[in-house]
């Protein structure tokens, strides 16, 4: 079969998945049946015995805990895979600590979707409003409901593109994403671990997020005092602020507002730097997309594996074969780029999402809804730098819910500083509402 052939081959078979997935993709919202917890945030749970103080530790079912089956909210994978024989190595300090697992957490099937949507253990429910059924964002989903929820005091997640910034953003909650290689990643379900992979932690406020990132980096609370002593308050701290354009304006205009009560020294990244962030953000997809079909392409036959998600893993397939080296090829100019802007600003500013977080369909996702929330996320160029990068809830107005997200964009290693300018943005905003 010649390459031509080959890809026509690949293309149309793509077509006839999306197509069944335009009348066969509806999914019941909630179905709570294979879920551990009603909210569905939980695979497994165990809760604290009563009257206990520990540390209440949620962890992503893509990260391996010893002697139980790690399914990445797959059916096939919840059924056929044996349990894992040891942790994963983030896991490390945790277990020497005194923590209580709370359980494993729901996550989109192969962590491949970002509406958080899943159709065999159920859709986490987000609790920013009961009224409306909005996505918890993916593919962390679980993970940030628990923390929203209250049923876990922190939550680990991981970030490829994104999967920790976008769900604690849909949830109102803090979350962290590592700089890349800082947290070792044997034992955690591969999507694209060569190049964007990280794990990290979550929290209903920076101090928890603090206390989620001791337990994944020895000696990380004495940093972070270190970073608060050094700036105690906002002066002299200048943030870059970037625009992008399909920015609700009341979302750009709370980010603003946000920055302002912190009173950062706040200047503006032009517009060349926006349109290199637009294209990374696009190469950040490819290689995601190309990576998670190289990992997933065994289930292409399975029966227990949704239709929604091969459909994903199949464009995955149509980008490694068109766009994946130039996307590559791209990656060491933009770090460069991010690099350089970070010596002239101390971070970046601009929302974690475009828009507030989205209704769940009526009838369930589709291929189309995911390719549409995907284009709502700003963190995926954050990914391709390697950099880490802090989303936090910011007040919003608007009637449906309270807070927005502000993404904060550090240099590499920098998690210590990161969270040190997100307590100062938790308390101006906090300040502002009193």
């Amino acid at each position: 079969m010649s390459n031509n052939t080959s890809r026509r081959f690949v293309i149309w078979s793509f077509l006839g998945i999306c197509s069944a997935l335009a009348f066969n993709g509806c999914a019941t919202r909630w179905r709570p049946e294979h879920s551990a917890t009603a909210d569905n945030a939980f695979i497994t749970y165990w809760p604290r015995p009563l009257g206990s103080d520990q540390l209440r530790l949620a962890v992503k079912d893509l990260i391996d805990m010893k002697g139980l089956v790690t399914s990445a909210g797959s059916e096939f994978l919840a059924k056929n895979s044996k349990p894992a024989k040891r942790d994963a190595r983030c896991l490390a300090i945790a277990r020497q600590r005194n923590v209580h697992f709370v359980g494993k957490t729901n996550t989109t099937e192969l962590a491949v979707a970002v509406s958080g949507i899943n159709e065999y253990f159920g859709t986490p429910r987000n609790p920013l409003n009961w009224r409306r059924p909005l996505i918890p964002g993916g593919s962390s989903s679980g993970s940030a409901v628990a923390v929203a929820n209250k049923s876990a005091d922190v939550a680990f997640g991981t970030d490829t593109a994104g999967s920790i910034r976008i769900p604690a953003a849909c949830c109102g909650i803090v979350g962290l994403k590592t700089t890349f290689g800082l947290v070792p990643l044997d034992g955690v379900y591969p999507i694209a671990p060569n190049q964007l992979d990280t794990v990290g932690p979550m929290g209903r406020d920076v101090a928890a997020v603090v206390q989620g990132m001791d337990l994944l980096q020895a000696g990380f609370a004495a940093q972070y005092q270190h970073a608060v002593s050094a700036r105690p308050t906002a002066q002299g701290i200048r943030v870059g602020r970037l625009h992008l354009s399909g920015t609700s304006p009341n979302v750009d205009r709370a980010v603003d507002e946000a920055l302002a009560a912190a009173k950062f020294n706040v200047v503006e990244l032009d517009k060349a730097f926006a349109e290199k962030w637009a294209q990374a953000q696009k190469d950040a997809a490819t290689i995601a997309a190309s990576s998670a079909w190289v990992y997933d392409l065994q289930f292409r036959n399975e029966p227990g594996v949704t239709v929604r998600t091969k459909a994903i893993v199949a464009l995955g397939q149509i980008q490694y074969q068109t766009a994946y080296r130039d996307a590559l090829r791209r990656q060491a100019a933009w770090q460069r780029e991010v690099a350089r802007t970070l010596r002239s600003v101390d971070f970046i500013a601009l929302p974690t999402m475009q828009t507030l977080p989205p209704r769940i369909p009526f009838f369930g996702t589709t291929f189309a809804f995911e390719g549409r929330v995907l284009g709502l996320q700003n963190t995926a160029a954050v990914n391709l730098a390697g950099v880490p990068a802090l989303a936090v809830p910011v007040p919003v107005h608007d009637r449906t819910v309270p807070v927005t997200s502000l993404q904060l964009v550090g240099a590499k290693k920098s998690e210590a500083a990161l969270l040190n300018a997100g307590r100062l943005l938790e308390t101006a905003v906090a300040s502002r509402g009193d």
